[in-house]
């Protein structure tokens, strides 16, 4: 009996672990199950929204509606930019500056014979060709007057209000910058260009932080004609180096008439046989340089890439836009029959447009909407929202919307 009892005790022992290891294999099947169903949840939801991103991205629009409308004033002779969202309308006479909603932020009078503008996000300059006085002023409301006591021949403004101002003094041309936030006649740096040394500055432009300047400058050595780009940092890297200089290049038998930074690393030359890109947050420095072998016709940039249009040689369209990234890679070429009066860059969209006529495409050149506008139109400012931006008419400001 008692061998009996033992083999039983044995037994459900033997039952009892089996048991516990089968409870145990289940418990571990059933998350593995759980596991298996949340990732392939999680994968059926990544298809999906890939899916749709992908559906909206090929997108194609076929019409325009105007969802709202203002009516505005503008003033015969004005002329009408885009100041940070913001309308910037300035004359002769003045400038101003309303909302979206043609709500008055601002109003500056002046006279001027030939105002020159600079903007830079929400922030902008406008001084008077031979002029001496210069107005800074952001999207919501003024920061303050320079005075340079000397003529004005060119000026840009940074993002922060810092304002670099190219001056006429007989044989001299100067170059002062200044702190555009408050009245001042003081220059926080300030040099100096001569035909026979550094050449005269054609083109000059400011990082959004203020921080360094590019100049590009013209000049004639043993009768060849050179261009230069030079650059100015006026932070802890530059106060050492003479004159705050700190990176500059040399182009034989070219005119480089126009210099813009991007962003605060990020700048681009163009000549009549190049489009330079330079790179570096303190010592900018030449990345990638292009050949162009036709005449260019207009620029237009944005802090991604620039744009530059040429007439279409080929016929197949009356322009070519040739799009670059800020590393000098071109990304596209965008072909296009509107006799344009502006193109925008924002973020993946590009704009060109006239008075009557509208082409909206992507940066891989895609288009999303070719079509007419209701009315005239100056102006088209992007908004927040994806296809829908403000429109400018000579009576209104209008909101449209593709459908």
């Amino acid at each position: 009996m008692a061998n009996i009892r033992d083999y039983l005790k044995e037994k459900e022992k033997r039952q009892g672990a089996a048991t516990g290891i089968d409870y145990k294999e289940k418990i571990r099947s059933h998350k593995l199950t759980i596991f298996y169903r949340i990732i392939l949840g999680v994968l059926l939801i990544a298809a999906t929204v890939v899916f749709l991103v992908i559906q909206w991205r090929d997108k194609v629009f076929t019409e325009s509606v105007v969802t709202a409308s203002t009516p505005v004033t503008i003033v015969q002779g004005a002329t009408v930019e885009n100041l940070g969202g913001n309308l910037l309308l300035y004359s002769k006479d003045g400038a101003s500056c309303i909302d979206a909603t043609g709500n008055a932020i601002w109003n500056r009078t002046y006279e001027m014979q030939s105002p020159i503008i600079s903007i830079s996000d929400q922030m902008v300059a406008i001084g008077d060709y031979n002029g001496r006085s210069i107005f800074v002023m952001e999207k919501n409301g003024e920061k303050g007057t320079i005075n340079t006591n000397l003529p004005i021949r060119d000026l840009c403004v940074s993002a922060n209000g810092v304002v670099a101002a190219v001056l006429d003094d007989s044989n001299v041309t100067r170059i002062n910058v200044y702190n555009g936030n408050e009245n001042t006649e003081e220059p926080i740096a300030y040099g100096k260009a001569t035909m026979d040394k550094s050449g005269y500055p054609v083109s000059i432009s400011l990082t959004p932080n203020g921080k360094i300047m590019a100049v590009s400058y013209l000049y004639v050595d043993s009768g060849a004609m050179k261009s230069s780009v030079a650059f100015y940092n006026f932070g802890e890297v530059g106060k050492n180096e003479t004159d705050n200089y700190v990176s500059g290049y040399d182009y034989t038998n070219t005119v480089v008439p126009y210099v813009r930074f991007m962003d605060n690393d990020s700048a681009f030359a163009v000549s009549d046989d190049r489009i330079v890109f330079f790179s570096g947050g303190e010592r900018p420095v030449n990345i990638a340089s292009n050949l162009l072998e036709e005449e260019i016709q207009s620029i237009y940039y944005n802090e991604n890439y620039v744009g530059l249009v040429f007439v279409n040689q080929n016929g197949e369209s009356a322009y070519r836009l040739d799009v670059y990234n800020s590393e000098g890679s071109k990304v596209n070429s965008q072909l296009f029959d509107i006799e344009y009066t502006d193109i925008v860059f924002h973020k993946d969209q590009i704009i060109i447009y006239n008075d009557m006529e509208c082409q909206i495409c992507n940066i891989k050149g895609v288009d999303k909407f070719v079509g007419t506008f209701e009315k005239g139109v100056s102006l088209v400012i992007p908004t927040g929202s994806v296809y829908k931006y403000i429109t400018v008419t000579s009576d209104s400001i209008d909101t449209m919307e593709l459908k």
